[in-house]
């Protein structure tokens, strides 16, 4: 699965043509007056027009150099693949309000076959804006613009662009299917609040390889309706690790399903490996069928959490259980460093307990000496080296 963008696109355009490998036409931004040091919204949305007008497969190309670029957003369906090329690096407003209140600053919505590559930076200037990112202490905070939106997108492969300092999440997948990132890069500081690496939701067969996440919130944090999700070669950190949820808060979420993580390594994450849902929520929708294998723990402060009390910033109340089902959770072969002596702690529902949990070798140190277990409302079979639970302190 693990092919290079140039190499998918090939195949989509095989699989979309009937008479073989079809060339691609080139459209360079400056046809449409883009050259470095300038703006070119208008210039991205005319190319992007023009190539989704043609009947044969089109690649817009961005140089390298600097540009400027306030909120763009390009849509399908378009008539044949599209490939978008970035070598410059594309500088959003460093004021939230020039984006004009929109969501994303670059998205992409209802295409098939779309192609981004090239070794270009997408740079959001988002430091002036974290200090505004109080959504979770503040329900009338600013909205402020994620880097990325792909929304309704299919067949289609994100390369080794760089996502840079998103004022918000800096990508956002929805309704999404057989999407590939593949050597794509995350870069944000550790204090950049609310700074998601890849969210993603009510998608099938999204996979996210040989990719790097540095972020101030979850490195890849998977939303409900993800279905057949696999997660490869990623090194996270700084960043809250990878989490499932927060689930729970809607009655109108879907059920999480048949998610991969293997060969991840963390690194001096708050989190590692984490679930968390909602109590006294009224959602209902299961998590069912993950694996994590091979996974690395560098200093990292919960490196397997299970967490279905999760209620930041006092939002909510204790006063009864998640609804949410978890089963059929498999960690194996964890090894590395425990920032903290739990280096497991599962913490599930009294009304309706996780079933299916397996600890297989998992084996962590904390200060030298094996990391402990804490359990409630789960018995998980142990398998290898793996900590016996404990209950936790009251």
């Amino acid at each position: 699965m693990m092919k290079s963008s140039i190499t998918t696109l090939v195949l989509f355009i095989l699989l979309a043509t009937s008479s073989g490998i079809v060339q691609s036409a080139d459209i360079p931004i400056s046809k449409f007056g883009g050259v470095p040091n300038s703006d070119i919204t208008q210039a991205l949305a005319n190319a992007w027009n023009e190539a989704c007008q043609s009947a044969t497969a089109s690649k817009i190309m961005i140089p390298s150099g600097q540009y400027r670029m306030k909120a763009v957003a390009v849509k399908g369906p378009c008539k044949a693949p599209i490939e978008l090329y970035v070598d410059g690096t594309i500088i959003a407003p460093p004021n939230p309000k020039d984006l004009n209140n929109e969501w994303q600053w670059v998205k992409f919505e209802y295409v098939d076959f779309l192609t981004i590559s090239g070794s270009g930076v997408f740079d959001g200037q988002g430091a002036t804006a974290w200090k505004l990112n109080d959504c979770g202490k503040n329900p009338n905070c600013a909205r402020l613009s994620m880097n990325f939106g792909f929304n309704f997108v299919k067949h289609s492969v994100v390369g080794s662009i760089t996502s840079k300092d998103s004022k918000n999440f800096n990508v956002n997948v929805l309704g999404c299917q057989n999407f590939t990132f593949d050597g794509f890069k995350i870069s944000n500081p550790g204090n950049s609040i609310n700074t998601d690496g890849i969210h993603m939701g009510r998608s099938t067969d999204v996979k996210i390889l040989n990719t790097n996440i540095a972020t101030g919130d979850d490195c890849i944090s998977i939303g409900d309706g993800s279905v057949q999700t696999t997660i490869s070669n990623v090194k996270c950190g700084p960043g809250h690790g990878i989490s499932v949820g927060s689930l729970g808060k809607f009655t109108t979420e879907l059920p999480v399903q048949d998610l991969m993580v293997k060969q991840v390594t963390f690194t001096n994450t708050d989190n590692g490996l984490r679930i968390k849902t909602w109590p006294s929520a009224p959602g209902t929708s299961p998590i069912t069928g993950l694996t994590y294998q091979d996974i690395t723990m560098i200093n990292v402060k919960n490196p397997i959490i299970i967490d279905q009390e999760y209620c930041p910033w006092n939002q909510c109340s204790k006063q009864s259980p998640s609804k949410i089902k978890i089963s059929n959770v498999t960690f194996k072969n964890i090894r590395g460093t425990s920032g903290t002596q739990e280096g497991v702690s599962l913490i599930c529902s009294s009304g309706v307990p996780c079933e299916g949990v397996v600890l297989s070798d998992v084996d962590l140190t904390f200060n030298g000496s094996p990391a402990t277990a804490v359990c409630r409302n789960a018995k998980p079979m142990i398998q290898g080296k793996s900590p016996q639970c404990t209950a936790p302190k009251a």
